[in-house]
This record gives structure tokens, sequence and C-alpha cells, in this order.
């Protein structure tokens, strides 16, 4: 289960490179990862067409696979093992990759909305180009806006949710193949209420900077799965203020 998991992740993140290649090497194949490539460097006031955007919602969606997947292995792990163990006891088990897919449906949702954000920021001009950065003042607010989050209850929750398999499982275990989806949907929810705001720092730090999509994956891992999570996540907070603080004095 563990290698699946990996491989996954694996090739989600092979994905993200061999984008990242096509748009530094400015080649364009025709397929859709091409297309994704020639659409990155659209200036701003070009108007995307329907294969930009389903270029931009996979590679999206590609993208918090690559992230997500490595802070969510405990608990596709400790699914596993108490459905096989369900299974062993004569109930209904039903098969790990439908809690994956559940998980991912949540996180798709998530890819279509930054999609459509992606698209009025770039539509607006707010954005250097289809992949670039946000200018100007918003990357100041989006800084604050993510960092105040830290300190929110409601962060405070879905992070608790996600730090807790043990707890979710007990808590919200449904039977069936349909009750893993349904499993898997709920935690899905809860990482994205834990994690959105930090995934829309890409439009401050890069759409496809990869060393930055790595340093966030890094950061998830820490904030869910280290022993101080919750302590990061709050001095995190006060980081990502104070920066976008500064962006904003600079601006004006």
């Amino acid at each position: 289960m563990l290698a699946a998991l990996a491989v996954l992740c694996a090739f989600a993140w092979l994905y993200l490179v061999h984008l990242d290649r096509q748009m530094a090497d400015g080649m364009a194949a025709g397929m859709v990862a091409g297309k994704a490539a020639m659409s990155a460097a659209m200036p701003m006031t070009n108007a995307w067409t329907a294969a930009d955007a389903v270029s931009m919602f996979l590679m999206w969606t590609v993208m918090m696979v690559a992230m997500m997947l490595p802070s969510v292995s405990p608990m596709v792990l400790l699914y596993a093992r108490t459905a096989r163990h369900r299974t062993s006891l004569g109930r209904t088990g039903a098969p790990v990759a439908l809690f994956v897919t559940g998980y991912l449906i949540a996180w798709i949702g998530f890819s279509l909305l930054a999609t459509l954000v992606n698209w009025a920021l770039h539509r607006a001009g707010f954005l250097t180009s289809a992949m670039g950065t946000v200018t100007g003042w918003i990357s100041g607010l989006v800084l604050i806006a993510a960092g105040v989050y830290q300190w929110t209850p409601l962060k405070n929750a879905c992070l608790t949710h996600c730090r807790s398999p043990i707890g979710f499982l007990a808590d919200h275990w449904r039977e069936g193949r349909a009750g893993a989806i349904t499993m898997g949907v709920h935690h899905g929810a809860y990482c994205v209420g834990c994690c959105w705001l930090l995934m829309a720092l890409v439009f401050v730090l890069g759409v496809m900077n990869l060393v930055w999509i790595a340093a966030l994956t890094a950061f998830v891992l820490l904030e869910k799965l280290g022993p101080r999570g919750p302590l990061v996540s709050r001095l995190t907070g006060g980081v990502l203020v104070a920066w976008g603080a500064w962006l904003l004095n600079v601006g004006t």
C-alpha cells in the first residue's frame, strides 16, 4: 500500500517536472502538458481557450496529488489496516482505493475552484502570466490572509482532525464501498479546510515554481505529522503576516 502511494505521488511529481521543463524550454508538443506550457507564457491580456482551462485544471489536480498524498499516507495505511481487521471479523470491507478516491475528489473540487480563480486573476491582469505570480499589493493581502487563518478556530479544528486518524475513523466510520468513498471525501474536506490558503500561496510564490511547491509540501507534512505541528502552524502564521505587511509597505 505504501509503495502504491509512493508510485502515484512519484508520477504526479514527474508530470510537474516534465511540465516545468517544457515551460523552460518553450516547447509545444501538442499534448495537454505542451498546451499548458504554451499557456504559461500567455501575457495577461490573452484570453483562455477551453483547452487552456482543461490544461490548467489538470495541472492543479496533479499538483494537489503531488502535495497532499504524502501527508495523508498514515491515514490511508490506518484505514487499510482497519478495513482488513473488520473483514477478518466477517464484516463488509471496501477497497482502500475507494477511500483514496474519495479523498482526491475533495482536492479535485478544490482544483476546479483554483482553476477558476487562476482564470479570473489572469483575465483581470493580476497575474504576471497564466502560471506566474500575483502582482503588487495582492501578494501582501494573500500572505496576510493565509497567516491570520493559521490562528483561527476553523484551522485548528481541521488540523486536529488531520492529525488524529484514529479519532477520525472512530467518529466517521461508514460501512461498504459508498461508505469508503464518503469517508475519503469527509477526510479530504478537513484537509482542504486545513490547507486551502496555504495552497493559495502558490499565486504569490509562482503557480509552477517547483521549489516553493516542494517547500509547501514539506511544511504540510511537518504541520500534519510533526510532533509540534500546531505550534509550527501558529508561528508560520506570524511569519506570513509579517511578510505580507512588508510587501504592502514596499508597494506603497
